[in-house]
């Protein structure tokens, strides 16, 4: 019972990639960030950009047709083959005028679907490509990765502003490794039931209340070197998906009909924190219900995890499914000990969520408005709230998965 947080790739899985796609998507990509790709629209744009832009989009609808039929051998070489050409898709699309229609060329639009299809996530860029795949050691002297010793491959700005954000989620992703550790731990405890497994259980929270602390501090650090305009309006923009397009515009998959076994993508929001398995399992752990929505409709939260890698979500629904939930067991145990060191793990989750709203609001919140008022114009229109790259209303879902976390807090006597 594990999962693998954060999973680099090996040079010569690249190597292996760059040649079964017929050396075309490694280059087409590499070009992209080579020529450093403006967004479509990006005030004051020159003409001199738009036209490096469209050239690059021109050798993209003349790549040869790329077969992934090569590498389904390898759920490895998948998860590159995924990367690349969802970097290269949201290059293409986020670099076209903002009033030019998405359509995304047969050449990229068949094989993004084939290997979407094969791995069972959408076809675009998820959370799991920006971080989780998207690392190399800093310093390559040791194969075991650490936080101060990793570095991110692609970048769409070039900016160390965009590279820190990234850093800042896959050093929180790997300090969650010994989180998942204490779950497996405690999980055993709970099916002894004696008073020897809640003294264990006991010891188990405490540490990973020190934990989740461990990741506020890392979330908060991302403002060491990320500057919150530069990521608003030159790295966010990059993430973009059909549901959060400032304009509407569908995305057009051109080709999709030659193949019957291709359905037409309904999931295309952009990548998202609410992505982040971590996240995802540290709520089913501790017993907050996200999975629930007063409209009836599927949660944010649940619909979020189509977006993650398919054993990811496997794990969760083997937590979620567990007979002996851990808040039921706390609950039922009579020790006030173990009910306060649980509600102690509870509220550190609930300020990790109170630190993801200074960082919303200082990254994307107040950025958006002095872009307004710089523009003399609104992004939105009047009374439209802000959307995340997720495409959801980002502070009311902040507010939400905040006030859901402060109530699984136990009252005991």
């Amino acid at each position: 019972m594990s999962i693998r947080i954060l999973v680099s790739c090996h040079p010569r899985h690249l190597w292996h990639v760059y040649r079964l796609l017929g050396n075309r998507g490694e280059k087409i990509l590499d070009a992209a960030v080579a020529a450093r790709l403006q967004l479509g629209d990006k005030l004051g744009i020159t003409e001199e950009e738009k036209a490096t832009s469209e050239s690059w989009r021109v050798n993209v609808r003349r790549m040869p047709l790329l077969s992934s039929t090569k590498l389904q051998s390898s759920r490895i070489l998948l998860r590159r083959a995924h990367l690349v050409l969802a970097y290269i898709m949201h290059f293409y699309i986020q670099s076209l005028p903002p009033d030019a229609p998405v359509i995304i060329p047969r050449p990229l639009a068949l094989p993004v679907l084939r290997i979407s299809a094969s791995l069972d996530i959408p076809p675009l860029l998820t959370f799991s490509d920006t971080v989780l795949y998207n690392w190399t050691h800093r310093h390559p002297s040791t194969s075991v990765p650490a936080i101060d010793n990793l570095r991110i491959r692609t970048l769409f700005s070039g900016l160390i502003d965009e590279e820190e954000f990234y850093l800042s989620s896959a050093r929180i992703e790997l300090r969650g490794v010994k989180a998942l550790e204490l779950m497996r731990s405690t999980m055993d405890e709970v099916f002894i039931r004696d008073k020897t497994a809640v003294c264990r259980i006991t010891g188990y929270l405490q540490a990973m209340t020190r934990i989740i602390n461990e990741l506020k501090v890392l979330l908060m650090d991302v403002r060491r070197m990320c500057r919150p305009e530069q990521y608003y309006n030159e790295v966010r923009p990059w993430f973009r998906g059909e549901d959060s397009d400032t304009n509407g515009r569908k995305w057009v998959f051109e080709g999709i009909e030659e193949d019957p076994s291709l359905k037409t993508p309904t999931e295309l929001s952009g990548p998202s924190a609410g992505q982040s398995s971590l996240i995802h399992v540290l709520d089913v752990f501790l017993g907050i219900d996200h999975q629930s929505s007063p409209s009836g409709k599927q949660s944010f939260m649940t619909r979020m995890q189509r977006y993650m890698p398919r054993n990811h979500r496997l794990f969760l629904d083997y937590l979620i499914s567990n007979p002996q939930p851990l808040r039921i067991f706390v609950m039922s145990s009579g020790d006030d000990r173990l009910c306060a060191t649980y509600n102690s793990a509870v509220l550190a989750l609930k300020e990790f969520r109170d630190a993801h709203m200074i960082i919303a609001t200082l990254y994307i919140v107040n950025p958006a408005r002095r872009t307004a008022m710089l523009a003399k114009t609104r992004n939105q229109k009047d009374g439209q709230p802000l959307l995340g790259t997720g495409g959801t209303n980002l502070v009311k879902f902040l507010k939400d998965t905040r006030a859901r976390t402060s109530a699984a807090m136990i009252t005991y006597t």
